[in-house]
């Protein structure tokens, strides 16, 4: 059995591996300057690049052939390392697109048009996905930034992807497990074969055993999925914009709820989108995944918390973690929402694992400065004491800011930041105040649900009976927001279901072409009234009884400006999330029981406002 893997599809002379002798004699690595690895010259030159794929057998069979799947997996490496006396820390991505998704147009989203607490119209399932051609290569993404430096970046498809076996489960274990294999093949437990079904082994010989994770999206996902499993050997990860949670990601707070951009998408539908393996399997896998346990689990009906959806939270499976964890996210992205990053970093936080966050301003993806990542692969994966840890845990890009210049603050929240209260008064259907002194026998305002009108034209609109609006006085100072801001609606409504959508604006609304991604929503937040009581259990509202619901709006650090007002919209259906019922539903709000918490840094005293 051979300990090396097998050579590229090129020969190479016996003369050039006694140059990558003496190379790995006299190359030092790393090179450091400011507490980051340095480019290295000798390993600069792609051409000088081994690059070559295999398959990692894993721990799991979910094809159903009665074997354990393999996952394909390429390496990227300096030539310098085939001789094996030179050893090098990885950078690892995985990800389920690098083979291919569907292209437009996408008609097998869910039909969002259709009443609250119904069954959907049925669902076209998705085609086939024309598989791009990928062996050797995998990926290009992470080579360019980390073979330079003396590191060695590998790749992996996800299960039921490209040449990966197995089945795509979104969430499900296997996408925890199949990470966690690679990373056992990189330190000599797991095997490595040269084909997907034959017996030649190969090792990493070439590595030190030590990993770091990145990536974005889904490729941010699976960075946390494998660290969950507390697999030895994997020290730090870099998670840009991670799903973190399947129901965060298509429910909210017991409604069903789209991620902005993909109207109508659900668990299936992804499945669906990055099901691009196997052919063979490729029935066993539908019938046994998305038609039974993802039809089984994933309730459009009712939009509630169960089994299903736990086991694809990965918050629940904290417990093993002890990777070092920089977190990365945009306060604007409405598709994977900021909470996803910020309910996993305060949990880190707690757990007392090296931590850090990073936030910009703009929408999804966005990774943090070159010069952060570096810091943290080249303590944790190089082991350089570069005083990493004792920077500032929180790093945020100002609004007018360049993405790669962030603010540095001890920590997020803001640690000034203070809960303050504001209360609503009476306004409809024009524009009522908030306020921060107690108010009395405001009464109630009904406005009636209209999905025709998107939330734009309602946060704009100076009188309209289709959403509630409240604003505090012109500011005088700018008031810095960091946190997560509290919603308490108490309401009714004379249907036995309701959407329930929630805005922070700034106001006046910026329209034109330089209006700016932070100019207009502060944040925002959903919920159905139908779960007042609980997560994961529905209660039909009784027509005309009052009901009250609190949940949180997403996180957020913006800086209000000086001459802007700050405005809570209540309305029902969001055009660009929510399902579509037919317009009509009346919903009642109970003034002296509402209310929003928001966390101000210096509290309610940095509120001044215009005379």
């Amino acid at each position: 059995m051979s300990k090396k893997y097998l050579r590229p599809l090129f020969v190479i002379a016996i003369a050039s591996l006694l140059v990558f002798d003496a190379y790995a004699q006299t190359i030092k690595v790393p090179v450091i300057k400011d507490g980051q690895a340095q480019v290295i010259p000798e390993f600069e030159n792609p051409d000088d690049w081994l690059r070559h794929d295999l398959w990692v057998e894993t721990e799991f069979d979910t094809d159903g052939d009665g074997k354990a799947d393999r996952m394909h997996v390429s390496v990227t490496r300096p030539k310098q390392t085939e001789s094996g006396n030179l050893k090098l820390p990885v950078v690892y991505e995985s990800s389920p697109y690098y083979a291919g998704t569907p292209r437009p147009p996408f008609d097998f989203f869910w039909d969002v048009k259709h009443e609250l607490g119904e069954n959907p119209p049925a669902r076209i399932k998705g085609p086939k996905i024309a598989v791009r051609e990928q062996r050797p290569v995998i990926s290009n993404s992470q080579i360019k930034n980390w073979v330079p430096r003396g590191f060695i970046v590998v790749h992996s498809s996800s299960p039921g992807t490209g040449l990966s076996q197995g089945s795509p489960t979104v969430g499900g274990d296997n996408e925890s497990l199949a990470p966690k294999a690679v990373i056992d093949w990189l330190n000599g437990r797991a095997n490595g074969y040269t084909t997907p079904y034959g017996n030649e082994k190969v090792e990493a010989f070439w590595a030190t055993g030590k990993v770091g994770m990145t990536g974005t999206s889904y490729n941010g996902t699976l960075p946390l999925a494998a660290a969950t499993t507390g697999v030895e050997g994997l020290e730090a990860i870099i998670p840009i914009a991670p799903n973190t949670s399947y129901y965060h990601y298509y429910r909210s707070n017991g409604l069903v709820r789209s991620p902005g951009g993909y109207l109508g998408e659900d668990v299936d539908v992804l499945y669906d989108f990055i099901h691009s393996g196997s052919d063979e399997f490729r029935e066993h896998n539908n019938r046994v995944y998305r038609d039974k346990i993802m039809a089984n689990g994933l309730d459009r009906v009712t939009g509630d918390y169960n089994d299903f959806w736990a086991s694809r939270d990965y918050l629940n499976d904290m417990k093993p973690l002890k990777a070092a964890v920089l977190m990365a996210h945009g306060f604007n992205d409405w598709n994977v929402m900021p909470e996803h990053s910020y309910r996993i970093y305060d949990a880190v936080r707690k757990k007392g694992v090296p931590h850090m966050v990073y936030y910009h301003q703009g929408g999804h993806g966005g990774e943090p400065p070159m010069e952060l990542m570096n810091k943290w692969f080249t303590k944790f994966l190089f082991g350089v004491d570069n005083d990493v840890e004792s920077l500032p845990k929180s790093w945020i890009v100002r609004e007018n800011d360049d993405r790669l210049k962030p603010t540095s603050y001890a920590d997020y929240p803001h640690p000034k930041a203070e809960m303050v209260t504001f209360k609503p008064t009476a306004g409809f259907p024009e524009r009522g105040s908030l306020v921060t002194s107690s108010t009395t026998k405001q009464g109630t305002e009904t406005f009636v649900d209209n999905v025709s009108f998107d939330g734009e034209s309602l946060a704009k609109a100076e009188w309209t009976n289709h959403r509630l609006m409240f604003t505090t006085p012109v500011l005088s100072e700018s008031v810095h927001i960091s946190g997560v801001s509290t919603i308490t609606v108490k309401l009714a409504s004379n249907k036995p279901a309701a959407n329930l959508s929630v805005w922070l604006v700034a106001l006046p609304w910026e329209e034109g072409r330089r209006a700016k991604i932070t100019d207009n929503i502060i944040t925002r937040g959903w919920a159905d009234p139908q779960n007042h009581k609980s997560l994961s259990e529905s209660e039909p509202l009784k027509p005309g009884n009052f009901y009250t619901v609190t949940f949180d709006l997403q996180p957020d650090d913006q800086i209000i400006e000086a001459g802007q007002q700050i405005g809570l919209m209540i309305f029902s259906s969001d055009k660009d999330f929510t399902l579509h019922p037919d317009p009509g539903t009346e919903i009642t709000v109970d003034l002296d029981g509402t209310s929003i918490s928001i966390p101000v840094v210096n509290g309610k005293s940095a509120f001044t406002f215009k005379k």
